[in-house]
């Protein structure tokens, strides 16, 4: 629970508490107004660590309902589904008088309020920042944007592929002699919602000790500027304007995918300790001592004079051969799954990445939590709800008085 100022009720104190504990953000409420992924996939941890999020879409849904294939067995949109557990789901219309005294009740009594409308966008509605920080001053009151709230990017839509390409990412990303191509995921939109996450966490123990309130804001573009580290630096630091290398690394090599006898392996020889046991399983030891190849420097700027000299012995080996006789070694090594095979292969290693997610037949599979913790586990309560699913009760708890702790929604759960 977050500490507040002993004159003050905070909006945790007007509603009943969670059952169960042991999960730091329980007592937690977040008003989620915001939907597609950024912000989704924010709630999402935040909810698996204990907030109670309350989802607010419009009669048509969060965008990713519709976004098929692939579809669960049960219809439902995958793309929905992954990011959208441990929530409870209301329909509001704002130009519904009622519907909009809800939506405006809920801000202010939230802990936190994160949504991603275009900037402006709620403030005919009354919840904007400012309006939402004038009735509930301890808000933690988060808002995502594809190029910020001020000057020219404020005018634009915040999507993912644009984002890619005007920041830099796409010009990376692809063969040197062939076209740009985004990433395989909204790369920034999971940037953007984790740096949201972070930003909240920040913003509500800086509250726990002062009391206060504030706005938080993360942008696709902003994420994308610190997000792609290396590369931007090496502009900002070094004046270089990177491009696309296919699979290769700019500073590092070998560090890319290499050809064997049958597939493709990746091979992460970062530094001179693995370039050297590398050279030695492939029985060229000599290489690692040959000057032109001693430092990793040398064998970056060299790689056109290394390359075929590690692709002749590389064609000697399978590929599973080299990931067994490498990673025995310490040469950090592995085949290019697909996505099956990836999870098959988390699988294997015991990280259990499937979970159930809600009970009994209302149980779905999901994605695990990303962290584990010594003393809690991340909760799988809520499957992700259908559109509207929770829109009575979450009402009737709106309409009782604030300061009670009677009612038993939306915080209480069933176990």
């Amino acid at each position: 629970m977050s500490q507040h100022h002993p004159d003050q009720t905070s909006a945790a104190d007007a509603r009943p508490q969670q059952a169960g504990g042991g999960l730091p953000l329980e007592g937690i409420l977040i008003a989620d107004f915001s939907r597609v992924l950024a912000g989704p996939y924010a709630t999402m941890l935040l909810g698996d660590l204990g907030a109670e999020v309350i989802k607010v879409e419009n009669a048509g849904g969060d965008d990713t309902r519709t976004w098929v294939p692939p579809r669960r067995p049960d219809g439902v949109s995958t793309y929905y589904a992954a990011i959208n557990r441990n929530k409870k789901s209301i329909v509001l219309d704002f130009k519904d008088a009622e519907d909009l005294a809800a939506a405006q009740a809920l801000a202010q009594r939230a802990d936190v309020v994160i949504e991603n409308f275009k900037p402006g966008g709620l403030k005919k509605f009354g919840l904007d920042y400012d309006a939402v920080a004038e009735s509930n001053p301890q808000v933690i009151y988060s808002s995502i944007t594809g190029f910020g709230t001020e000057g020219e990017g404020a005018k634009y839509p915040g999507y993912d592929l644009i984002v890619q390409a005007m920041s830099g990412l796409m010009s990376l990303t692809g063969s040197p002699d062939g076209p740009p191509y985004r990433a395989g995921i909204s790369v920034f939109d999971v940037m953007a919602g984790l740096h949201s996450t972070i930003g909240i966490l920040a913003a509500l123990r800086q509250r726990d000790r002062t009391g206060d309130g504030t706005h938080v804001e993360a942008s696709l573009m902003a994420s994308a500027m610190s997000g792609l580290v290396n590369q931007t630096h090496a502009y900002v630091g070094g004046g270089t304007t990177p491009m696309r290398m296919g699979n290769a690394h700019p500073s590092l090599y070998p560090y890319e995918a290499m050809p064997t006898a049958d597939d493709d392996v990746i091979i992460a020889a970062g530094n001179n300790t693995q370039f050297s046991r590398l050279c030695t399983v492939l029985g060229i030891p000599e290489i690692a001592q040959d000057e032109r190849f001693a430092e990793v420097g040398d064998r970056t700027d060299r790689r056109d004079e290394l390359r075929p000299i590690l692709e002749a012995e590389l064609a000697k080996h399978t590929a599973q051969e080299l990931f067994e006789k490498l990673n025995e070694v310490g040469v950090p090594c592995g085949p290019i799954n697909t996505i099956k095979q990836g999870v098959e292969y988390a699988e294997a290693l015991g990280l259990k990445p499937v979970v159930q997610v809600g009970s009994g037949e209302s149980a779905v599979p999901g994605v695990r939590h990303p962290l584990s913790f010594n003393t809690m586990t991340p909760r799988y309560e809520l499957a992700p709800p259908e559109l509207g699913e929770h829109t009575e009760e979450i009402k009737a708890w709106l309409k009782q008085p604030a300061s009670t702790r009677s009612g038993q929604h939306p915080a209480e759960r069933t176990h």
